[in-house]
C-alpha cells in the first residue's frame, strides 16, 4: 500500500526545487516482482522529476508540460533520454514505462492525471501514450484502443 510521508523545500542551485511528495510503495523493474520503493516527487522549474529509489539503484523520470514529454535520465549517457511510451492502469494505481523497465504504484501522480483531463479519463482504466523521436507524444490511446496500437 502505498503511503505519503513528506513535503518540503530544498535549494538547487540556480532556483528552488520544491519536493512536492515522498510515497512509500511498490515498484517494479524490467518485469521482476515488485519490491519496496519510495517515489519523491520535485517540482524543478518547467518540469517534475519522479525518483524511484528502489534499494541501491535510483531511477528518475522527468516529466515536462507544454508540450507533454518524459525522460530518463542516463547514468551512464549523463543526459536525458526521451522515453519511448508509457501506460498507465487506473484501477491498480500503477504506471510503467518504457513497457516493463520500470512499473510503480503511485496513486497521487495518476489522481493528478485523472484531475487535469476529467473529461478524456472519464470510464477509463487503461491509458498509453507513444513518444516521437523528438519526445513529444505522438500517439495516444485507452483501454481496448491499445491492443489496436500495439498491433
Amino acid at each position: 500500500m502505498a503511503a505519503v510521508t513528506s513535503t518540503a523545500v530544498l535549494s538547487a542551485g540556480e532556483g528552488k526545487s520544491e519536493v512536492l511528495y515522498t510515497l512509500k510503495t511498490q515498484c517494479s523493474l524490467k518485469g521482476e516482482p515488485a519490491k519496496a520503493c519510495v517515489i519523491e516527487a520535485v517540482n524543478q522549474g518547467e518540469s517534475t522529476l519522479y525518483r524511484h529509489k528502489i534499494g541501491v539503484d535510483v531511477i528518475t523520470i522527468r516529466v515536462r508540460d507544454q508540450p507533454v514529454r518524459m525522460d530518463l535520465w542516463s547514468r551512464d549517457l549523463k543526459a536525458w533520454t526521451s522515453l519511448r511510451q508509457a501506460e498507465a492502469r487506473l484501477s491498480t494505481n500503477t504506471i510503467c514505462f518504457n513497457g516493463m523497465d520500470l512499473c510503480a504504484v503511485n496513486p497521487n501522480y495518476l489522481n493528478s492525471i485523472l484531475q487535469s483531463h476529467a473529461l478524456a479519463m472519464k470510464g477509463r482504466d487503461h491509458v498509453m501514450v507513444h513518444f516521437g523521436s523528438d519526445g513529444r507524444v505522438d500517439a495516444s490511446c485507452y483501454d481496448d484502443g491499445c491492443d489496436v496500437v500495439r498491433k
